[in-house]
C-alpha cells in the first residue's frame, strides 16, 4: 500500500507542476538588435505561466539547456521529487522537439527580424496578456510560419509524452496550432508596415506639365515662292525636271589623226610656224655615233660637274604633274618633249629667248601620258602613248599626231620599239596584257595580242643588242619573254626575277650592251642584275639603298642608265636640299645635281641627252629643270 501510494502522490505532483521547457534564449548584448524566439513553456494545472527568457541562435547550443532559478524555488519538496525521477526523460524530449526546429532555421529569418525585432517584441506582450487560459509568446521563426507547417510538425515528439492524459496532449495540440496563427498574423502586418515604409521613402514622380498652347499666337513667316504659292493663294504648277547630264571628265578624243594644234599660241602665227619647221629640219641631222666607247669615271666625273642650271633653264612647261620625258638626240638645238598627267604633251626649245616663245602645248590625249619616245629611225616623229587606250605619232614635218594603236577597252601603260626602223612595238597593257603593233599593216589594230602572266605590266623595255629579248616590270615580280615565242597559248616568261618585296616601279636593260637590268622598287631599293647571259636565272650584283617612297602626290622614281655611260643610273632623290643623284653600278655614289634656289623642288622623271651632257628633270607641277655646261 505504501509503494502504490506514494506512486500516486508522485503522479499527482507531475501533474501539479509539469512544466515543458520547450526552448530557453541567451541573452547576446554585443547584437545591436533583439532577436526573438518563442518558447512554449506549458504548465499542466490551474494557473498556466509563461516565462521569456532571451535567446541568440547564433549561440545556442543543445547541451545548454537549464532551467530557470525562480522555479526551483517556488517548487515544493515534492516537485524536487518529482524532477529527479523525469530529468532524464524530459532532456530527451526537448532535445527531440528542438534539434529539428533549429537546423531549419535559416540565416534568413534572422535578417528578416534584424528590421522588426522590437515591432515582434510589443505585439508579443500584446497576445500574452490577452492569453485567458494559455499565455504563448510568438514565434518569428519565418520558415515555420511561410512553409504551413503541419500540426504533427510543429509539435514533433507529442506522442512521446506518455504520462500525459488525452485532454493535456489536445491543449498542447491546440496551443501549437494558436502560436503558428499569431506568428503568421504577426509576420503579414509586420510585412505591411515595411511596404507603407518603403512607398514613403519613394519621392513622388514628377511629370512634365505641358505647355499650354496660345489661341492667338501667330505663327512663323514662311516664303510664298518655297511654298509654291502665287500671293492669291493659289497653287502653281509643279516644274518638270529635267535630267541631269553628268559630263565626263576625261572625254575620249576621236579617232584618226589630229592636227598638231598650239593650246597657248596662235595656229597662224609666224612663230609657231618658224618652230615646226626648226623641228622638221633639226630632226634630219642625226649624229651617226654607232659604236660608242665608255669614258673613264673620272673624266665621266669632271663632265658631270661641270653641268649647272639657271633661271633660263627652269619653266613651267604643262599644266599638271609630268609623267613621262624624252630629250631629242639633237647635236644643235635643245629640244625636250614631256608628257603630263593631263593628257598634255609639252615641246620647250631652250635655244628661244625669251624662254616663253620656245614652249608649245599640245593636247594629243585625254588621260596621263606614261611614256614619251623619238623614233629611231625618224626623231621628227615623237611617239606618246596614254592611259586612255591610245597611241599616237606626232609628225613636225606634216604637223599632224598619227593614230597608231587604238584599243577603248584597255588602258596601255608603256611601250617599246622591237625593231631597229620602228616599224615593229610591244605595248604593255594595266590589266597585265602584252600587245604586238607594226605600223605597217593599215589600221589601228595590233597583231597579237597576249594575256601575261602578270597581274600589271607598269614598264616595258626591249635589249638593245638582242631585241627579241624584253623586260617587263610587275607588281612584285621582273619578267623576260622572248618575242619569237610570244603566242596565246604561251604564256609563261623565260626568267622571272622574284627578289622583290613590294610594288616594282620600273626595269630597264642598259643602253649600250644590255648586260645590266636596274630595277626600282618601293622597299627603298635599287637592284642591279646581271644579264650579260640571258639563262633560266640572273644573278643579283648590287643592292643600293634609296629612299624610293614619293607618297601619293609625287610621281614615282624611276632610275634610268645614262646613254653615254651605261654603267651609271640616274634617279631622282627625297633629300634635302633637292637634287639628282648619280650611282655606279657597283652602288658607289658618282655625283648630286644641286640647284640650290632653282632647284626646289623634286625631279621624279629624269633623262638624259644621248650624246651630250645635258640632264632634264620633271617635278610634279609641270615644271622642267635643265642642268647643261
Amino acid at each position: 500500500m505504501s509503494g502504490s501510494r506514494a506512486e500516486v502522490e508522485e503522479k499527482v505532483g507531475s501533474r501539479q507542476r509539469l512544466q515543458v521547457n520547450v526552448n530557453e534564449y541567451k541573452e547576446n548584448q554585443n547584437i545591436a538588435y533583439v532577436s526573438l524566439r518563442p518558447v512554449q513553456t506549458t504548465v499542466l494545472g490551474k494557473t498556466p505561466k509563461v516565462y521569456l527568457v532571451p535567446f541568440s541562435l547564433s549561440s545556442y547550443k543543445p547541451d545548454q539547456l537549464k532551467r530557470p532559478k525562480s522555479l526551483l524555488d517556488k517548487n515544493s519538496n515534492n516537485e524536487v521529487a518529482c524532477k529527479k525521477c523525469k530529468k532524464a526523460e524530459i532532456k530527451k524530449t526537448c532535445r527531440r522537439i528542438l534539434t529539428p526546429k533549429m537546423e531549419a532555421t535559416s540565416s534568413k529569418a534572422e535578417s528578416t527580424l534584424q528590421k522588426s525585432s522590437l515591432d515582434v517584441h510589443a505585439e508579443s506582450n500584446k497576445w500574452q496578456y490577452k492569453s485567458t487560459s494559455d499565455t504563448v509568446i510568438l514565434s518569428a521563426d519565418t520558415e515555420s510560419s511561410q512553409d504551413g507547417d503541419s500540426d504533427e510538425g510543429t509539435t514533433p515528439g507529442m506522442d512521446d509524452f506518455s504520462g500525459l492524459s488525452p485532454y493535456e496532449k489536445k491543449r498542447l495540440k491546440n496551443i501549437s496550432e494558436n502560436a503558428n496563427f499569431f506568428a503568421s498574423l504577426q509576420l503579414s502586418e509586420s510585412a505591411a508596415r515595411l511596404r507603407e515604409m518603403i512607398k514613403k521613402r519613394q519621392p513622388p514622380e514628377s511629370k512634365r506639365k505641358k505647355p499650354k498652347k496660345k489661341e492667338n499666337e501667330t505663327g512663323c513667316r514662311r516664303s510664298m515662292r518655297l511654298l509654291k504659292v502665287d500671293p492669291s493663294g493659289v497653287s502653281l504648277p509643279a516644274t518638270p525636271t529635267q535630267p541631269i547630264l553628268v559630263a565626263d571628265e576625261n572625254p575620249l578624243l576621236p579617232p584618226g589623226p589630229l592636227e598638231m594644234t598650239s593650246e597657248n599660241r596662235d595656229d597662224n602665227s609666224e612663230l609657231f610656224k618658224g618652230f615646226l619647221q626648226t623641228w622638221a629640219e633639226v630632226s634630219k641631222t642625226r649624229s651617226k655615233n654607232t659604236e660608242k666607247e665608255l669614258s673613264s669615271i673620272k673624266s665621266y666625273k669632271a663632265n658631270l660637274n661641270g653641268m649647272i642650271i639657271s633661271e633660263d633653264t627652269v619653266y613651267k612647261v604643262t599644266k599638271g604633274p609630268i609623267f613621262s620625258m624624252a630629250l631629242h638626240p639633237s647635236e644643235i638645238r635643245t629640244l625636250v618633249a614631256a608628257g603630263a598627267r593631263s593628257g598634255q604633251v609639252g615641246l620647250w626649245d631652250l635655244t628661244h629667248q625669251p624662254k616663253e616663245d620656245g614652249v608649245y602645248i599640245f593636247q594629243p590625249h585625254s588621260q596621263p601620258v606614261s611614256c614619251l619616245y623619238f623614233s629611231p629611225a625618224n626623231p621628227a616623229h615623237l611617239l606618246s602613248l596614254s592611259y586612255d587606250g591610245t597611241l599616237r605619232c606626232g609628225d613636225f614635218s606634216r604637223a599632224v599626231f598619227e593614230e597608231v594603236y587604238r584599243d577603248e577597252r584597255s588602258s596601255f601603260s608603256s611601250f617599246d620599239f622591237l625593231a631597229e626602223d620602228a616599224s615593229t612595238l610591244i605595248v604593255g597593257h594595266w590589266d597585265g596584257s602584252m600587245s604586238l603593233v607594226d605600223r605597217r599593216t593599215p589600221g589601228t589594230s595590233c597583231e597579237k595580242l597576249i594575256n601575261s602572266s602578270l597581274s600589271k605590266i607598269r614598264t616595258v623595255h626591249v635589249h638593245p643588242v638582242h631585241r627579241q629579248y624584253f623586260i617587263t616590270a610587275g607588281l612584285r615580280d621582273i619578267h623576260i619573254y622572248d618575242a619569237r615565242c610570244l603566242n596565246p597559248s604561251r604564256r609563261k616568261p623565260l626568267i622571272s626575277l622574284t627578289e622583290h618585296t613590294k610594288s616594282i616601279a620600273s626595269a630597264y636593260f642598259s643602253p649600250l650592251t644590255g648586260n645590266r637590268v636596274v630595277t626600282t622598287c618601293a622597299d627603298c631599293k635599287l637592284r642591279i642584275f646581271d644579264s650579260s647571259c640571258i639563262s633560266s636565272k640572273i644573278p643579283l650584283l648590287t643592292t643600293i639603298r634609296h629612299n624610293t617612297i614619293t607618297g601619293r602626290w609625287l610621281t614615282r622614281f624611276q632610275a634610268v642608265w645614262d646613254p653615254k655611260q651605261e654603267d651609271c643610273i640616274i634617279v631622282g632623290s627625297m633629300a634635302h636640299p633637292r637634287r639628282v643623284e648619280v650611282f655606279h653600278e657597283r652602288g658607289k655614289w658618282v655625283h648630286s645635281f644641286l640647284g640650290g634656289e632653282c632647284l626646289a623642288s623634286v625631279c621624279s622623271i629624269n633623262v638624259m641627252h644621248p650624246t651630250r651632257y645635258i640632264l632634264a628633270g620633271g617635278n610634279s607641277s609641270g615644271r622642267i629643270h635643265v642642268f647643261m655646261n
